[in-house]
């Protein structure tokens, strides 16, 4: 009883560790959000982006919008976005975007986590040719005609549409994320999620044990406090 206790403990705390680190990181891109548009989500639509992302996640509303106010104070930490390039075995390049108000100490961390790990980082540019930036939204697909809204997306830069389990991932380029945002809004549709995303042009293949290791790796990166998102092109 006792073990089986201890294992449900630390279950319940990981998912917490996990959910803590979660709001963290949308309370980062909320006040990001804020000092680049303004704290009023109907005229900056990044914040309105992010706000649709923080509450997919289930980040409470309060929260939320204590995030808003507090960016909105000018003692607030202004957050600077960082993105790293790595290598690890096999030629699995990652790619670590951070938010930060200490550059010195995350590049720092980041050199850490990759000696640990088995990675090391990489020049600025070196892995543009592995991913591609595309938006990438997630929408409802109740009450929705899939062929007409693809026609009428085409304007806005539509590249791709899957349906997903009631769900429809729409996928645009990343100049285009503004237009297709705004296009969505426009026909009364709501964004459950609007992120860039870094799309491996190819993949990697590795063994279940080196997969392991790099997936241990990417666990360590996304557990700093500064990360926001890794990439990899691991298939």
């Amino acid at each position: 009883m006792g073990r089986i206790f201890e294992k449900r403990k630390h279950t319940m705390f990981a998912r917490f560790d996990k959910m803590s680190k979660t709001f963290t990181k949308y309370g980062k891109e909320i006040a990001m959000a804020v000092k680049s548009g303004g704290p009023d989500p109907d005229t900056n639509s990044k914040l309105r982006a992010v706000i649709a992302n923080a509450k997919s996640a289930n980040m409470p509303k309060d929260r939320i919008e204590a995030a808003i106010k507090r960016s909105s104070s000018k003692d607030t930490s202004n957050y600077e976005e960082i993105s790293y390039e790595a290598m690890c075995m096999k030629g699995v390049g990652l790619i670590i975007e951070t938010a930060t108000d200490n550059p010195t100490r995350t590049v720092a961390n980041i050199r850490m986590h990759l000696n640990r790990g088995g990675g090391e980082l990489s020049k600025s540019g070196s892995l543009d040719f592995a991913f591609e930036r595309k938006s990438v939204f997630i929408i409802k697909t109740e009450g929705v005609n899939t062929e007409e809204l693809e026609l009428d997306l085409i304007d806005a830069g539509l590249e791709e549409i899957e349906v997903e389990e009631g769900e429809m991932v729409i996928t645009a380029s990343f100049e285009n994320f503004g237009s297709m945002q705004k296009a969505l809004e426009s026909r009364g549709i709501t964004i459950v999620s609007a992120e860039l995303q870094r799309i491996p042009t190819s993949t990697v293949q590795l063994s279940a044990e080196e997969k392991a290791q790099v997936e241990g790796l990417i666990e360590r990166l996304e557990g700093d406090d500064d990360v926001q998102n890794v990439y990899s092109n691991m298939a």
